[in-house]
């Protein structure tokens, strides 16, 4: 596998992993974005101002996955999906950045959702799941967990994702970083990927910019 085919491997499942947190399904949860809805999500999401230079990228239509990534289906019926928006972002060393707000009817669906699709004890073997298919078969070794992380919106958590992948120069390591963040009727997943020497400074930009994120979150 090309490097160059590892990376676009990673930005796949940086999407999929994405999708597994917080997830919305449109066969489940109602579909009812409006102006209102989208426009505060699209103030919710990182700009080219959060990143600083060297960064390229920006809005793109918003993920909303049809389908899970593993067999868990957390109960969507309830949920009314009021606004979504996306941003994604790359620089050179191969690093990559996406952050996603959605937006729902009530602060009580956040919560719902949250437990069901962030806390639930069915979230890490999704992730390990859906992040192992994503990259293909050339995927050796997968590490998934929960780490530590300062609470910066009303619900904080973080995930670590990490592999190997064979490529023509040999073993390339990548790793994710994931966090989830909910607070009033938002919900905003920040996704960050790295391989080879790109991913030394994931923890320093996953705390900043969910940081930045925490407080636009409401």
């Amino acid at each position: 596998m090309p490097r160059g085919v590892v990376l676009a491997a990673v930005v796949a499942a940086a999407l999929v992993v994405a999708g597994a947190v917080l997830a919305a399904d449109p066969g489940k949860e109602k579909i009812a974005r409006t102006a209102a809805g989208n426009a505060q999500a699209r103030s919710e999401v990182l700009r080219r101002t959060d990143l600083g230079k060297g960064w390229t990228g920006g809005f793109k239509k918003p993920t909303i996955p049809s389908t899970e990534p593993c067999s868990y289906r957390p109960k969507q019926s309830d949920l009314v999906l009021v606004g979504a928006a996306e941003t994604t972002w790359s620089r050179p060393l191969a690093r990559e950045v996406e952050s996603q707000a959605q937006v729902v009817r009530t602060p009580a669906m956040v919560r719902r959702d949250w437990r069901r699709t962030v806390t639930a004890p069915q979230v890490l073997p999704c992730l390990r799941q859906g992040f192992k298919k994503s990259l293909g078969p050339q995927v050796r070794a997968v590490s998934v967990r929960r780490v530590a992380f300062p609470r910066v919106a009303t619900f904080t958590r973080a995930f670590r994702l990490r592999a190997t992948v064979e490529s023509e120069a040999g073993a390339v390591p990548i790793e994710l970083d994931v966090v989830a963040l909910g607070a009033g009727r938002s919900e905003i997943t920040l996704t960050l990927s790295a391989i080879g020497s790109g991913r030394g400074a994931l923890r320093a930009d996953a705390l900043r910019l969910a940081r930045v994120l925490g407080r636009r979150a409401h």
